[in-house]
């Protein structure tokens, strides 16, 4: 099953039009249900407190009986970590007559549209969310109409289009990696959280491989066809 939770940062209805078609679940954080509806679908759930939903798209989502789970605007996680949580909440549930399969590699990602874009501290919350729940033993993979990020360790490969950019950026102290298919390779390099090296390496191919043998790093894949 394929999750989404929906925030309301950076967004285009074309492009989203298109990408929520691709999904199995559509989970909407408070403002991420405007996106949701506005573009034709219908949120399995609305979670959050609710003061950034258009008042009209609420009342629709309660009239379509959509689950929706409120909490006080005073609390100590974001709507966002909410809706995040009842994703995690989803993919430990087993369909009926099925055993949750809790080494299956794909049931354990979930997709975060909207979650860029707009207020910087919200940008690296979201980032550290990421991190938080990668810990917990889920990938999040976020995307928005130009970027798509996500965490990696030990070894990935990452298809793309030749002259696509691909930043590698580590989130902890320092990361060890060795590439493949990228105009500036690494051998065992380290690159460290606080410099700049791994940004906008590039696809020379449809193919690459990044190997993180030590650490744990941020990849930034750029939309060619939404660059800006």
């Amino acid at each position: 099953m394929r999750i989404a939770v929906v925030a309301n940062g950076e967004w285009n209805q074309e492009w989203g039009q298109q990408e929520l078609a691709r999904y199995d679940c559509l989970i909407a954080a408070d403002g991420g249900g405007d996106r949701i509806l506005e573009a034709g679908f219908l949120p399995q759930a609305l979670i959050g407190d609710l003061d950034s939903i258009k008042p009209e798209n609420l009342e629709c989502c309660r009239a379509r009986g959509i689950q929706i789970q409120q909490f006080p605007r005073e609390k100590d996680e974001t709507d966002l970590e909410l809706a995040l949580d009842y994703a995690v909440s989803l993919l430990n549930t087993p369909l009926a007559g099925q055993e949750p399969a809790q080494n299956s590699s794909h049931l354990k990602e979930i997709w975060l549209l909207g979650a860029t874009g707009g207020r910087v501290d919200h940008l690296l919350g979201n980032l550290a969310l990421m991190l938080g729940f990668y810990k917990r033993g889920y990938r999040i993979r976020a995307k928005d109409p130009y970027h798509e990020l996500w965490l990696i360790q030990g070894r990935e490969a990452i298809k793309g289009e030749k002259g696509q950019e691909l930043s590698l950026i580590p989130i902890s102290e320092y990361a060890v990696i060795s590439t493949e298919g990228l105009f500036y390779p690494l051998h065992k390099d380290t690159l460290r959280q606080d410099t700049t090296r791994g940004i906008s390496n590039v696809f020379l191919g449809e193919d690459a491989c990044v190997d993180i043998s030590e650490g744990i790093v941020l990849a930034a894949l750029l939309n060619l066809q939404n660059q800006r």
